[in-house]
């Protein structure tokens, strides 16, 4: 690949423009293939929630908790939220009972399989050519950067 400059220049690049166009082409990326499965990212984080909440005791997760939780992704907001999870109930993907406890379906766990393996793909892609080193050196500096100027991301 080549970068768009040398790094004595490049180290002068505004890191608000570069995370953004960072942020903009894995969304728009991971959002298009999620389209192509027949899904969206909050549908697969909801579902997402729900498979891992599904091996527990309780076999399922509030829908309450799923929205707790989810909600401020990528600045989603509650009632969007609540429609992607409406959405996927009548996708056939979730049932939800009296008390509010979402749970897959069996059409639900093959379809969080699907999507989950195009998540994985999409991870391999993203990280081509990247060590983990690298990856978590720019974690941290990214995080470096939301503390110093006052931000918040969804682990505060």
């Amino acid at each position: 690949m080549e970068y768009s400059h040398g790094d004595a220049e490049l180290i002068e690049q505004p890191i608000g423009y570069w995370s953004w166009a960072a942020y903009r082409a894995v969304v728009t990326r991971t959002r298009a293939a999620l389209a192509g499965i027949g899904t969206t990212q909050p549908q697969w984080w909801v579902l997402a929630q729900v498979a891992g909440a599904g091996a527990d005791a309780r076999g399922g997760m509030p829908r309450a908790e799923v929205s707790r939780i989810l909600r401020d992704y990528l600045d989603t907001g509650r009632e969007a939220l609540e429609a992607e999870i409406d959405t996927t109930i009548v996708q056939g993907w979730l049932t939800e009972d009296a008390l509010g406890v979402l749970r897959l379906t069996a059409d639900g766990r093959a379809f969080h399989a699907e999507a989950a393996a195009l998540q994985r793909e999409l991870w391999e892609e993203r990280h081509e050519g990247v060590s983990d080193e690298e990856y978590l050196i720019t974690l941290r500096t990214l995080q470096r950067f939301i503390h110093n100027t006052g931000g918040r991301a969804w682990h505060h």
